[in-house]
């Protein structure tokens, strides 16, 4: 398999899939000709024509608005918002008009649209280029959230956005897009939504054993700060949900009986950020096999800082932290 960094991969699976299906479509600023910001649907426009891979006004409404209506009329459309931070001018289409379709039709009629988002901080964008939304449309009924940190999920995990019948909220941890590395199947290949991955198993319930949660670009702090702990003695199993809404309890929960203690990792500021909602639904599920209270490792209740972006961010240290917390009470 060629190994190709995410980047590589989301150029890899629009090709894919605009070949293996004539009604996907990309649309966007800046996607066509010059292949978008990031260079993600680069050469699509000169392999299927500027009516499948369209450049769009700068107008986020339009754009899914766009999107949503295509959608009804039979295609399946992809649209990019360059910065997760541009999408609240089209949030109203989203959630009074996308999301609703199918529910207010009486699944007479669906959307299929895909929403793709760089998201996340790790580039140094300052405020209007660094935020992590998920949380407030894993609060919307009627959507899907995929959150993947690897190059081979992001291939995988779009692939089935794009052949299910919901709309999805992709969201691309962007200071991963070219940091991230790894092997990818070629042609046809999905990865199933609402299933999580096991990154890193414990042995056995222990007093040192823990579970990490975690999702987009945080998978691979908390995988630095899992095997310095694993030096230090402690046996921690790390689960990357990749798919936030649905997201797999099952899993968490296993995870949960085997270890006892859980720290989840995200960047998004802490309160009402998608770790509670973890939390609420682990001591509901489990709550008597926790040895302790879950914690969480998040961004602060501040519009995310320039200069102090490593500060804001979760990192190894702080993840350590939470670790010997947890386990010493």
């Amino acid at each position: 398999m060629p190994e190709m960094n995410i980047i590589q991969a989301i150029n890899d699976c629009l090709r894919v899939e605009m070949q293996r299906d004539s009604r996907v479509v990309v649309l966007g600023e800046d996607v066509g000709n010059f292949g978008g910001v990031f260079r993600a649907t680069v050469g699509l426009q000169q392999e299927f024509g500027a009516d499948r891979c369209m450049d769009t006004p700068l107008a986020e409404n339009g754009i899914v608005g766009a999107a949503i209506g295509m959608a009804l009329y039979g295609l399946r459309p992809v649209a990019e918002i360059q910065f997760a931070d541009y999408v609240y001018p089209a949030f109203d289409q989203i959630v009074n008009e996308l999301a609703k379709m199918r529910y207010r039709s009486g699944g007479e009629y669906s959307a299929p649209v895909v929403i793709r988002m760089p998201a996340g901080g790790g580039v140094r964008g300052g405020h209007y280029h660094s935020q992590s939304p998920e949380a407030v449309f894993i609060h919307t009924p009627g959507l899907q959230v995929v959150y993947p940190s690897t190059p081979a999920d992001t291939k995988g995990l779009l692939a089935s956005a794009i052949r299910g019948e919901d709309p999805v909220i992709f969201l691309e941890p962007k200071r991963l897009y070219r940091a991230a590395r790894g092997e990818v199947p070629t042609g046809d290949y999905t990865v199933p939504i609402g299933q999580a991955r096991v990154v890193r198993r414990a042995a056995a319930r222990s007093e040192r054993s823990v579970t990490i949660l975690a999702w987009g670009g945080m998978v691979p702090t908390a995988l630095e700060a899992a095997d310095k702990a694993a030096g230090m003695g402690y046996d921690i199993e790390l689960v990357d949900l990749r798919t936030l809404l649905p997201f797999d309890l099952e899993t968490i929960v296993q995870s949960v009986h085997k270890t006892g203690r859980v720290v989840i990792v995200h960047e998004a500021p802490r309160t009402c950020g998608f770790g509670a909602e973890l939390a609420a639904s682990i001591q509901e599920r489990a709550l008597l096999h926790l040895e302790a209270p879950i914690l969480r490792v998040t961004g602060f209740d501040t519009p995310f800082p320039y200069t102090l972006e490593s500060e804001y961010l979760p990192d190894r240290d702080r993840i350590l932290d939470a670790l010997e917390k947890v386990t010493t009470g």
